[in-house]
């Protein structure tokens, strides 16, 4: 039988620039010259007589020839890539690559993952760069943990976590000389003080005084990217902070910071351990994912 098809090396080249819209890029994520990328598409366009892609100063643009090849070889040369990359070691069904939000990495998971390595000697864990915008489209990683509504990936197996719960937190200070002075007894005065909030999450604020009954529109103060930094200006009394709960419980426990009211709130959005459907069942994600479950259900409780 003739075969038709052409060589795994330019479609893998073809699909990777279909998808980044990049030469350049593409030769990045597969470690070629932008050069090896380019000969290898006009192969491939020579191969099917036809040009797959429209190059200008814009970027790549697909034909309708280039729209069917990236549709139809995605999938397959997707699960190709993670089974191959599962059969060349040896202990390929004991190894788990994750991706993880990088605060609720060093905070929540990485302090708790000595237990699981206890329960599971024999799956090594390994973690690929977190993006938010995950699309399990590489071989690596397996699963993520993402931030989010499970319903943001209908194409995944998702499992809510933990991190729904968010709390108000000050320097301990600070709520004594408010309190020393009389105030501070009802969830909006918290209104007259320098709102800290997450570059990410701005409607953190709104959210919270709405759930406790305050009218009014906050004003946020300082934004920052990283609940690390805003738990440090916290504990620097440069103002007042509405966090996950989850990421704040050991600064909470310490008296390092203080919860001036101590309020059950709870988000729609919280973390998710995401995968792709066809991996849901690898068994090292399998055992990750019951011993995960089971500490997020310890946290919450």
């Amino acid at each position: 039988m003739k075969i038709h098809s052409p060589s795994m090396s330019e479609l893998h080249a073809f699909a990777t620039a279909a998808r980044l819209g990049s030469f350049t890029k593409a030769a990045e994520v597969l470690c070629l010259t932008q050069g090896a990328v380019s000969r290898a598409i006009s192969r491939l366009e020579a191969h099917f007589g036809q040009p797959l892609m429209k190059r200008s100063a814009h970027g790549l643009t697909l034909t309708e020839a280039g729209r069917r090849l990236a549709d139809a070889t995605a999938g397959p040369l997707h699960a190709i890539e993670t089974i191959s990359s599962e059969l060349r070691g040896a202990a390929g069904r004991q190894h788990l690559s994750l991706a993880v939000v990088p605060t609720l990495a060093s905070v929540w998971l990485v302090p708790r993952l000595p237990d699981f390595h206890r329960l599971h000697p024999e799956i090594t864990l390994s973690f690929a760069a977190y993006r938010r915008d995950e699309d399990f489209s590489q071989a690596t990683p397996h699963a993520a943990i993402l931030s989010g509504l499970p319903q943001q990936w209908p194409q995944c197996h998702c499992d809510y976590l933990l991190g729904r719960e968010i709390v108000v937190i000050c320097h301990p200070e600070r709520l004594r000389a408010r309190r020393a002075a009389g105030r501070w007894n009802h969830p909006g005065e918290l209104l007259d003080e320098a709102l800290l909030y997450h570059a990410n999450a701005t409607d953190n604020w709104q959210r919270w005084f709405d759930a406790v009954g305050v009218a009014g529109k906050p004003q946020p103060g300082t934004a920052l990217d990283q609940v690390s930094i805003i738990v440090r200006a916290v504990m620097a009394d440069m103002g007042i902070a509405v966090l996950q709960r989850c990421l704040v419980r050991d600064e909470i426990d310490a008296g390092r910071v203080a919860t001036p009211f101590d309020i059950p709130v709870s988000l729609d959005r919280g973390y998710v351990l995401c995968c792709p459907q066809q991996r849901k069942d690898h068994p090292a994600l399998s055992a990750f994912r019951a011993w995960l479950l089971e500490a997020a259900a310890r946290e919450c409780k």
